[in-house]
C-alpha cells in the first residue's frame, strides 16, 4: 500500500505544479526562467509517475 500512497502523492504534487504553472503563465510579470523550472518539475514527476504504473507498484527505483 506504500507505493499506492507515493503515486497519489507525486499526483498531487503534479496538480500543484499544473496549478503553479498557470498561475505564473497568466502573470506577465513572471520570469521565462521560472516557468521553464516549473514545466521541467512537472515533466519529472510525470515522468516518476508513468515509471511507478508501469512497474505495476512493484518496486520504487
Amino acid at each position: 500500500m506504500a507505493i499506492q500512497a507515493h503515486l497519489v502523492e507525486l499526483e498531487r504534487k503534479h496538480r500543484m505544479l499544473e496549478g503553479e504553472l498557470h498561475e505564473a503563465l497568466k502573470n506577465l510579470a513572471t520570469d521565462d526562467v521560472r516557468i521553464v523550472e516549473l514545466k521541467r518539475r512537472k515533466l519529472l514527476l510525470k515522468d516518476q509517475i508513468e515509471r511507478l504504473k508501469a512497474s505495476g507498484g512493484q518496486t520504487l527505483h
